[in-house]
């Protein structure tokens, strides 16, 4: 490829791709669907293994692996590893170079297919009960899991009554070894969704990232998870402690630590640790008492550790993959938060919400349904909150914002905080006045790998309160792409907001759509329904303009957010799990090479405790050593940005120097295609069926950002409608957004 074709544009003014780019587009879908087809082949391959395992094909077939990888230098432990969790790492490899052959932020332009069609992702099944809503593929996934339990209890019951007519034991001793049998066997059972656990709550991680599953979405799989996995431990605890109750040894077994063997202790103290994490976490205690879910969730270090202990090294490598997944997120986001972040700036609007802009180092990239994880540590420093970004990855290469409605005394205090700097600006006469500062660290950008908003021709977006935040950013992004021409499907937005007051109204006004994109109602057809649910009529200051009640540019005491995520370079990443991965491999053949084998370590709960050290091991070490070259690579491309200073200096005086007269004319701008309704809720049917009307037979993208009861009603409706649809009537798709809530 010369010099002249890499100066040309992908996309030609018509439409029509150049040569190379359809070659080398052609090269690129060959690959990404030879590593998409092999993944599936791996993962459907895994999953059927866990599935077939409690029954004796599925027993017999791991039996045949594990003794053709019995005599490596591993044991036990290695052919173990390779059945159960080998597998999940070897598709996070795949991912890696998945995703680097994907490219960074790419957007494809994808053909709008001629005719509506469903799909399960966005489809939603259940909107009503314990698991909220719930798409077709969801529901589908909560069906298998169900199936699994039942199969697997079956096929262990009947194995169990196998097992008991081996051997000649007494009539009165029966009833103990059924319960025994019973117990060891919701013990793996639980072993095998533990392999599951800790995926989802991996939050930079290449599987989530593959799947384009975010965050906020997976911890809901968590959840759901966390629940199952505890119940099974819980009653494989339970059925052991009746049977030694009935045998009169219960306080000896319990207090039983065998170097041969399960060592019980262990696994009373990690079930302990379960059961504290898992009543925290019930959504009662979880909404009054956030906090004490927080602290107590820290217990999975426990939980982990002394299940090592309890089960051995062999068995506990049944579940040991996603584990592994999880603590090289967890130390990547460790070393990530480390950094202090410049508050650019920092405003309280009259709502009661606090807008921060954070200074981002250029390759630091996110889309519009991004968040961060943010700790305040004048505030707090243990407690990290999420919040959706407001503003476009266009609006500036170094920084982002954010909105933070206050609702509790985390958000109270950071208001109070930032109103107190304003208060103590430094003053000539007052030269020893200490001026408070805001000194803050974030995790992330995570969110969606692709951009749901820009794949529609036709978009809605339905917020409530706050949730108006990740709009806001969408809403940006979409009229810089379609100013500067870059791809961008959507045409048609229809933006639903429901608030309590008025006075929230101005959150609107922090988007100046106008001067993003000059007569951008040529281009784009934006309509916004407000709907003022607890006020009748409009408030006597209706159409004058709310400034913000105080605005302070914080003294830069940190510098840009780390790049150290697992979103933030695909390549670094990559290597990062690799080379942790190989040197996790590497430290437990040593291991067994010059200490376990020659020194004849046979103690169950010591191995375990050294597997679990190697794990630790390769990530602090090898891990750390890709994160120190990773951090150095970053200093040195942020040396070479000439520009920063320039962008930051703008962010600030593009803020203080606007002016009553710039916000007047931006609210008259807005109120040229905003409908406000007072004493009314959004009437989501009647939306719907005239939407359809309006727009036709079309797919339509939902995205909804506020509370799960308004989650549901726009799930309901979309259900609803979809089923009755008649021709030439739009089928919408849902998606949620969860944060700022």
């Amino acid at each position: 490829m010369d010099a002249n074709q890499l100066n040309k544009p992908l996309l030609l003014s018509d439409g029509v791709e150049p040569d190379y780019v359809k070659k080398s587009s052609f090269l690129v879908s060959s690959v990404k669907w030879t590593l998409k087809i092999v993944m599936w082949v791996i993962f459907i391959a895994w999953v059927g293994l866990i599935f077939l395992y409690p029954g004796e094909i599925g027993n017999q077939l791991a039996e045949k692996i594990i003794n053709a990888t019995r005599g490596s230098v591993f044991g036990i432990t290695g052919s173990l590893f390779v059945v159960f969790s080998a597998p999940v790492l070897i598709i996070a490899f795949l991912a890696v170079a998945h995703l680097i052959i994907s490219g960074g932020d790419v957007f494809e332009k994808r053909k709008t297919s001629k005719s509506p069609r469903f799909r399960l992702w966005t489809f939603p099944v259940l909107v009503d009960g314990p698991f909220g809503v719930v798409s077709a593929a969801e529901l589908i996934g909560i069906i298998l899991f169900v199936v699994f339990i039942f199969w697997a209890v079956y096929a262990y019951t009947l194995r169990n009554l196998s097992l008991m007519t081996l051997f000649d034991i007494p009539s009165t001793e029966k009833g103990i070894v059924m319960l025994e049998l019973t117990g060891l066997r919701f013990g793996m059972i639980g072993l095998l969704c533990l392999a599951f656990l800790f995926l989802p709550v991996a939050r930079g991680s290449l599987l989530l990232r593959l799947i384009d599953i975010p965050f906020e979405h997976a911890t809901r799989y968590h959840v759901w998870l966390g629940h199952l996995t505890m119940t099974l431990f819980t009653l494989h605890g339970l059925f052991y402690v009746i049977a030694w109750a009935i045998k009169g040894t219960l306080l000896k077994e319990l207090l039983e630590w065998r170097n041969i063997g399960i060592a019980n202790l262990p696994g009373v103290i990690s079930l302990l640790a379960g059961l504290f994490m898992w009543v925290t976490s019930l959504h009662p205690v979880r909404k009054d008492y956030f906090e004490l879910f927080f602290y107590t969730h820290q217990l999975y270090v426990v939980f982990v550790v002394f299940l090592a202990l309890h089960v051995g090294d062999f068995v506990f490598s049944i579940a040991a993959g996603g584990i592994f997944i999880f603590m090289l997120d967890r130390f990547l986001r460790f070393c990530q938060s480390r950094r202090t972040v410049d508050v650019l700036s920092a405003k309280c609007l009259p709502c009661g919400t606090v807008e921060l802009v954070l200074s981002k180092p250029r390759n630091l990239g996110y889309n519009a349904l991004s968040f961060i994880f943010l700790q305040v540590r004048e505030l707090s420093w243990l407690q990290w909150h999420p919040f959706s970004v407001s503003s476009s990855p266009l609006d500036g290469k170094y920084h982002l914002s954010i909105l933070i409605k206050v609702l509790g005394g985390w958000t109270a205090r950071l208001r109070d905080n930032i109103l107190s700097m304003s208060e103590t600006e430094p003053q000539k006469d007052l030269p020893f006045l200490t001026k408070t500062t805001i000194t803050a660290s974030v995790e992330g950008p995570y969110g969606h790998e692709s951009p749901y908003h820009l794949m529609y021709e036709n978009l809605i977006l339905v917020a409530g309160g706050i949730g108006i935040s990740p709009f806001l950013a969408i809403l940006s992004d979409i009229l810089h792409r379609v100013r500067d021409g870059k791809p961008c499907l959507p045409r048609k937005i229809l933006l639903v907001w429901a608030v309590k007051k008025s006075d929230e109204l101005p959150l609107l006004s922090t988007i100046d759509m106008e001067l993003i994109c000059p007569f951008f109602a040529d281009k784009v057809k934006i309509e916004i329904n407000i709907y003022v649910t607890r006020e009748s009529e409009p408030s006597l200051e209706e159409g004058n303009v709310h400034v913000a009640l105080n605005s302070s540019a914080c003294p830069l005491s940190g510098c840009n957010m780390s790049i150290l995520v697992g979103t933030g370079n695909n390549i670094w990443s990559g290597l990062y799990v690799i080379i942790s991965t190989v040197g996790f491999v590497i430290s437990v053949a040593l291991l067994r090479i010059f200490y376990i084998n020659p020194y004849q370590v046979s103690t169950w709960w010591y191995q375990g405790f050294l597997f679990i050290a190697c794990m630790v091991a390769s990530v602090i070490i090898f891990g750390g050593l890709v994160i120190s070259l990773w951090h150095l690579w970053d200093k040195k491309v942020s040396a070479r940005d000439e520009h920063e200073d320039n962008d930051r200096t703008k962010v600030k005086s593009a803020q203080s120097n606007e002016t009553v007269a710039t916000k007047d004319l931006r609210q008259k701008n807005l109120e040229n295609f905003t409908t406000i309704q007072y004493g009314s809720r959004p009437d989501f049917q009647e939306i719907f069926g005239c939407t359809s009307r309006k727009w036709g037979h079309v797919d339509v993208g939902v995205i909804v950002c506020g509370p799960p009861t308004l989650q549901s009603s726009v799930a309901k409706e979309i259900r609803s409608h979809n089923i009755r649809r008649q021709r030439h009537q739009a089928i919408y798709h849902f998606n949620s957004h969860s944060f700022d809530l």
